[in-house]
């Protein structure tokens, strides 16, 4: 007769209950909590939703990651930054999220990324684009995807350097990004231009512009060059006050962000001509990794990809590289694993620095033109996000210890 030990039958219900726990484990979704301004600004955020959404189903088609499919719980903020935060509260208290992400104004990103700083929970912002971000305001829990507005001053100055301007004006929204974005060109052009001048600014209102006004007070500055840093329907605005008012003629335009089909297709016929922007330029795109995504998201929403997707998807990509790199869900696991994980994008391979958690991916930097009475980016090349970035140790004066 077999005599049953108090070890031997914790022995068997050990055994018995692994393959429970197992499969208990691979029933329960890894939880992204994702929050954006989708009725702020539509125009980027919606087909950004549409991107994540496609890549969340081509990874749970393909299993999911440790064995979990993964679930994006998404919200909306409605461009402010106490409803984020009320938003975030509840994802993290209510709907017990395993990773913050999203977020598109540049306030906002920052006020989510100091949640998940207090609350130990890690935050991969998509598209906000202040470098404090990272680099003043960054901490161990937070991560961000796109190109910064130091990168992408950075990746635009070879071009206005050649323009040889010398006195510049600029206009950009009066909020975090847009006043990040005018510091870092100033400080990046007269580095390497140091007789360059600036002698108009004019920071409208995000969503507000009088452009008649803001075109009249550039004007007045008679200006070699002109840094513009608005997109959206202020961009739009802009575009059409200053092409009826002549402020574009004869000279150079640098313009932040104004490729990306996103604001560069409301232009329409409108486009001015020889702008040197940011973008992407996605109706002539060849390569594998672009054509392969172009071709999914066509066959799942009818549609071209807009920049705004291709950050969703390269969002989604990010956190399931981070991930299996970590092995785990666990918070503090995940905020030191994150660093180095590499993933694809349509964009090519990127990876999260440890150094300051800011991603190598890149963007495109060209210049307009209009084609069959529609605007789009000419002369363009892939600017990859790593050597757009300050050398390590301007990096280590700027982040917290």
């Amino acid at each position: 007769m077999t005599h049953l030990t108090r070890r031997t039958l914790l022995a068997a219900s050990a055994t018995l209950a692994a393959p429970a726990l197992v499969r208990a484990q691979g029933d329960v979704p890894i939880r992204i909590g994702e929050i954006n301004s989708y009725t702020a600004a539509s125009a980027f955020t919606l087909p950004y939703r549409n991107g994540w959404t496609l890549a969340a189903e081509q990874v749970n088609a393909k299993g999911g990651v440790l064995g979990r499919r993964i679930e994006v719980i998404s919200r909306d903020d409605a461009g402010k930054p106490q409803d984020a935060i009320r938003l975030a509260g509840e994802l993290v208290n209510g709907q017990k999220v395993d990773i913050l992400s999203g977020t598109f104004l540049s306030n906002i990103g920052l006020a989510i990324s100091d949640f998940a700083k207090q609350q130990k929970k890690l935050f991969v912002g998509g598209e906000p684009l202040t470098d404090a971000l990272v680099w003043s305001e960054g901490h161990r829990y937070g991560y961000r995807l796109r190109p910064s507005t130091y990168m992408q001053a950075a990746m635009l100055i070879d071009d206005a350097v050649k323009l040889k301007a010398k006195r510049w004006v600029t206009v950009s929204p009066n909020y975090e990004y847009g006043q990040s974005l005018v510091k870092w060109f100033k400080l990046l052009l007269k580095a390497r231009q140091p007789d360059v001048e600036f002698i108009v600014e004019q920071w409208p209102a995000l969503g507000k512009i009088d452009a008649g006004a803001t075109v009249a007070a550039l004007a007045q500055g008679k200006p070699d060059a002109i840094l513009n840093g608005t997109f959206g329907p202020d961009l739009t605005n802009f575009v059409r006050q200053g092409n009826t008012r002549g402020l574009f003629e004869g000279k150079g335009v640098v313009s932040v962000l104004t490729g990306e089909p996103e604001y560069l297709d409301p232009l329409g016929d409108e486009t001015p001509e020889g702008w040197i922007v940011t973008g992407y330029p996605v109706t002539s795109l060849t390569d594998p990794a672009n054509t392969a995504f172009i071709k999914a998201y066509q066959a799942r929403f009818n549609e071209l990809p807009k920049m705004g997707s291709v950050v969703g998807a390269a969002l989604i990509a990010s956190i399931v590289a981070g991930i299996a790199k970590t092995g785990s869900v666990d918070s503090e696991a995940m905020a030191d694993g994150f660093a180095g994980a590499a993933f694809d994008t349509p964009f090519g391979r990127a990876s999260y620095r440890a150094l300051d958690h800011q991603s190598t991916l890149g963007t495109y930097v060209g210049k307009t033109a209009v084609k069959g009475g529609k605007g789009v980016m000419v002369d363009w090349r892939y600017v990859d996000g790593a050597v757009a970035l300050p050398p390590d140790d301007e990096v280590r004066k700027m982040r917290p210890a």
